[in-house]
């Protein structure tokens, strides 16, 4: 991941001057040709300003694409923040922003926010995640957690547990229904930090990971509350790495950009232990993966040349190579012209 270009995404709401706008983008369909970033339309140059917000995990892709597309038209600006999944749904329904990053689907309320508010909108899967479990390097007394092991860690029942030897009795309940459970676990402090409810990390990682032995046990579909939540990837990292007992989980690319200061553990889904990679995350092996969105403002795309060309180009060649950059996993062809289809036909 390339946190320089990720910052500056942030952070810079104007375009780079001094460049060539560049040949006129055609149509509504990404090429697949695409190499650059596209000028304006029919030779006119492009204005306006594009808003983005939502998923913190998909923010990085999209602050790269509008780094690159900004730089070749100096008329467009641009804002991308990662307040969450959730959050950012909150604001695109409510007619706020022009796209909205998503690490899971849109909720059946939330569609339905958008609707009574006149928000259509058209749904693109853009890249592939992993949801990494992770922990101190100082913490060498377990590889890898089962299902059941994260439930009985990290689940609803396991409010108020002090140290990571708590969670045994509810451990051994569990059995190995959900993956090998690892217990007897060290008597040492669990200090567990992670996404928020606002986060659509947090609600796959609850439909991943915590789905089977919630319904098992009838519990509440949620986790502990008593944790440490953060909206932002890079305090999760930074508390998981300064706590020898820490765990947590994050989206894979920040775990694997930080894997020189947290740890990520194999994940046992029923079929054993797996590590999270590129290629596992790729062929669903890993069993925490998970589709990432964006969510365009079809309104917005139809009545504004820079948003509808800004799409076309995050759906160029160009464009989705910031998904490989951004250290995710790219779609297979297949799914990428899905995506692109979905777009033309809109």
């Amino acid at each position: 991941m390339n946190l320089a270009r990720i910052r500056l995404g942030r952070i810079v709401p104007a375009a780079i001057a001094g460049m060539l706008l560049l040949a006129a983008c055609q149509g509504g369909q990404a090429s697949e040709e695409t190499a650059s970033p596209p000028g304006g339309t029919g030779g006119s140059p492009l204005s306006g300003e594009i808003v983005i917000s939502g998923s913190s995990t998909v923010e990085p892709i999209s602050s790269i694409v509008a780094e690159d597309f900004a730089a070749a038209n100096p008329g467009v600006s641009y804002s991308v923040d990662g307040p969450g999944t959730g959050d950012g749904f909150a604001l695109f329904c409510n007619d706020e922003t022009d796209i909205s990053d998503a690490s899971r689907a849109i909720k059946d309320e939330e569609a339905a926010a958008c609707e009574e508010n006149g928000v259509n909108y058209v749904e693109l899967q853009v890249a592939i995640d992993g949801i990494s479990v992770i922990t101190s390097p100082q913490n060498t007394d377990l590889a890898c957690l089962s299902f059941g092991d994260l439930y009985a860690l990290l689940g609803p029942e396991s409010q108020g547990f002090a140290t990571w030897s708590d969670a045994n009795r509810l451990a051994e309940e569990l059995g190995n229904e959900f993956g090998e459970i690892h217990a007897p676990y060290p008597d040492a402090p669990l200090d567990v930090t992670a996404p928020g409810e606002e986060s659509g990390t947090f609600d796959s990682f609850i439909e991943l990971a915590l789905a089977g032995p919630i319904e098992a046990r009838g519990s509440d579909e949620t986790t502990r509350p008593d944790y440490q939540a953060s909206a932002d990837d890079n305090v999760i990292i930074e508390n998981i790495a300064g706590a020898a007992g820490s765990l947590g989980w994050v989206g894979f690319a920040f775990a694997d950009e930080s894997s020189d200061s947290v740890r990520s553990l194999e994940v046992d889904g029923g079929d054993g232990c797996v590590a999270p990679t590129p290629e596992t995350i790729a062929s669903g092996e890993y069993p925490i993966a998970r589709p990432l969105f964006i969510y365009v403002n079809a309104e917005h795309a139809a009545a504004r040349p820079e948003l509808a060309a800004f799409v076309d180009y995050y759906l160029s060649d160009a464009g989705i190579a910031a998904v490989s950059e951004a250290d995710y996993v790219a779609l297979d062809a297949d799914a990428l012209a899905e995506t692109r289809a979905a777009w033309a036909g809109r």
